[in-house]
């Protein structure tokens, strides 16, 4: 197989030198003028006091080889749990027994004036919760009697009570969360996280995205997309259940060897392709086909729920045989055990408008709980029984909120309620948040932030300060212009939460 091998070198190099054309000449003499004005021009900046950029440079053939953090960060990885179609927070975490005393009174006309609302019109009713609340733990905390496994583990919790938000739909709101931007071609925190810091275990994608539900999410493959950031760095969707990826494994007839002949070929020639063009997509195309090579041992082993024993499932209520979000959070661990840097959960089916059973708070949202509370507690203590909760950013929320005005829908023994961009909650735990604290505030009925108001931006800018970043700092230069996933506008750090 050697004297094929240096035949195939032999071949590639007579074709690079009959592609050469005074272009590719000139090409290369630009290149290296603009290479040497950079170097002199960054040397200036450093003499002239400058703040000198963080270096996210690494060997082409390994763009995913881990990066220590800009300083000594708290987390080491990050689960984020997205509840798509955003749940609501008067119906969980939000306690207004005011609401409740007015319950079925006429909307204050202040509460429309100057609103946007996806279906709401006319005078609406307002709409007290509909489960009783109490208070939990040493922290005291108040939660409803929806989540009942969460409950036992509410101390380790940190809400926030007053995230907003300024998009109203779904799948621009979800894009704003997830991407900072509610536009479409900007990189996902998840991206922003592995190119800053890559992974720890390289025969796994840093990035990893699991769905549950009946549908994906509205956004779609963008809320995990690499934006203008290369392609490496986007997330991988893996299923819970029969393959971790489709057509990962060998088709009949093809032995590893062979395919790992024909792989070594192709990078050859991506190889050749990159040193004559220099496109990045060529360095990661190199990289994924490597990547899925590796992956053929080691995801079929992190994904495999079966490995793990049967009192473990039981405690997340999972199932092999059947995709779920119980799944996904027992898979979830197994991949932050093996040093895989953002795991990403979306799970469909919380936009509880009352427009039918699925879609109300007395139907559908009872099962939405049901089919998270349980896999959500047993995560929790799973990781902090292995000593990984200190180091391991939990991140839990929709994308916005629910107004404090019910929705009439056809069913008037259905309840729901219409999106509220003006407040929502959030929690977080592990990876250096205060446990057993709630920040910030809403009115008594729980439809505008009084305290503390918390941007996206903001959150993300805390996400990033506990991963080790100052969010300024992790940029990538995209249309002349250091592009960040704050954006332009003002963030800050939720000191406030922090340890």
């Amino acid at each position: 197989m050697s004297d094929s091998n240096d035949s195939r070198q032999s071949a590639l190099r007579l074709a690079k030198l009959q592609a050469q054309t005074r272009r590719h000449f000139l090409l290369g003499g630009a290149a290296g003028l603009g290479a040497l004005f950079l170097s002199t021009s960054r040397a200036a900046d450093s003499a002239a006091g400058g703040i000198p950029r963080l270096d996210f440079s690494r060997d082409p053939i390994s763009p995913l080889s881990p990066l220590p953090p800009q300083f000594a960060s708290k987390a080491r990885r990050v689960i984020y749990m997205h509840m798509v179609g955003a749940p609501s927070q008067l119906e969980l975490f939000d306690h207004k027994p005011e609401l409740t005393r007015f319950d079925g009174k006429d909307c204050p006309a202040s509460f429309m004036a100057g609103k946007r609302f996806a279906f709401i019109s006319g005078i609406p009713k307002l709409m007290g919760t509909r489960y009783p609340f109490h208070q939990a733990g040493k922290s005291g905390a108040w939660i409803s009697d929806r989540l009942p496994h969460l409950e036992r583990h509410v101390d380790e919790l940190c809400f926030i009570k007053s995230m907003h938000t300024d998009q109203f739909n779904h799948a621009p709101a979800q894009l704003l969360v997830q991407t900072g931007n509610a536009r479409l071609g900007y990189p996902s925190l998840g991206s922003w996280v592995t190119y800053g810091l890559g992974t720890e275990n390289q025969n796994l994608p840093g990035f990893i995205v699991l769905l549950s539900g009946e549908n994906a999410p509205d956004g779609g493959k963008q809320l995990w997309g690499s934006g203008f950031l290369p392609s490496v760095y986007q997330g991988v969707e893996c299923r819970s259940h029969g393959e971790p990826v489709l057509y990962l494994q060998n088709p009949p007839g093809t032995s590893r060897s062979l395919r790992r002949y024909v792989l070594d070929a192709i990078d050859d020639l991506n190889r050749e392709n990159y040193a004559s063009f220099g496109n990045e997509e060529t360095i990661t195309r190199i990289a994924q086909y490597e990547m899925a090579f590796r992956m053929q041992m080691d995801a079929t082993d992190a994904m495999d729920i079966h490995r793990e024993p049967a009192a473990v499932r039981a405690r997340y209520g999972a199932n092999p045989a059947a995709g779920s979000f119980a799944n996904n959070c027992l898979v979830a661990r197994r991949l932050a055990e093996r040093g895989v840097r953002f795991i990403q959960l979306y799970h469909y089916g919380w936009d509880s408008h009352g427009l039918s059973k699925e879609l109300s708070l007395n139907y559908g949202f009872v099962e939405r709980c049901r089919e998270t509370d349980q896999p959500i507690a047993a995560l929790i203590g799973d990781l902090k029984a292995r000593g990984m909760l200190d180091d391991t950013l939990l991140v839990w929320g929709g994308e916005f909120g629910r107004t404090s005005m019910q929705q009439i829908g056809g069913d008037p023994l259905l309840s729901g309620r219409d999106h509220n961009p003006g407040a929502f909650t959030m929690w977080m735990a592990g990876g250096g948040v205060k446990a057993g604290m709630s920040h910030g505030q809403t009115d008594d009925m729980g439809y505008e932030i009084v305290k503390d108001p918390v941007e996206l931006r903001d959150l993300h800018a805390t996400i990033l300060y506990l991963l080790g970043f100052d969010h300024h700092k992790l940029n990538y230069p995209y249309q002349g212009l250091d592009q960040k996933l704050t954006g332009v506008k003002p963030a800050r750090v939720v000191a406030e939460i922090l340890v």
